[in-house]
């Protein structure tokens, strides 16, 4: 009886650590550099380069309206996001910009494939035209 106790402590207390340190995991931590990086472009002009780049590089996973149901969404782990939520458009311009050219995860960076910071800059604005 003692035993059974015991493996059913340790097996609460594992649970509790495995399911903080999951949770701790999904945080995406963005530099303060980045977060307060002021986005050097006009949000108005060159959206349809903007929606042509993210259609290119963005779409096959975010999908088309940025729900996180691309076509190749269903083979990646973690949450794709929701580009026309609340709490998706209230992080600022640099974490954006950070997340799409950084990435973590599934998410690749682009710095290579988008090598033009103005480019990376474009579809962030792009991605504050798919909100709700």
């Amino acid at each position: 009886m003692k035993t059974i106790k015991i493996f059913t402590i340790l097996g609460i207390f594992s649970f509790i650590f495995f399911s903080f340190t999951s949770i701790m995991q999904d945080k995406w931590v963005v530099p303060a550099k980045y977060e307060n990086m002021k986005n050097p472009t006009n949000p108005k002009e060159d959206l349809s380069i903007g929606k042509s780049l993210y259609d290119k590089h963005c779409k096959s996973c975010h999908g088309k309206e940025g729900y996180g149901d691309g076509t190749k969404a269903d083979g990646l782990k973690g949450d794709l996001g929701d580009f026309s939520t609340a709490e998706f458009q209230s992080q600022s311009d640099g974490a954006l910009f950070y997340k799409t050219s950084i990435g973590r995860d599934d998410m690749p960076e682009f710095t290579k494939k988008i090598p033009d910071d103005e480019d990376r800059w474009l579809i962030v604005n792009y991605m504050r035209t798919l909100q709700e």
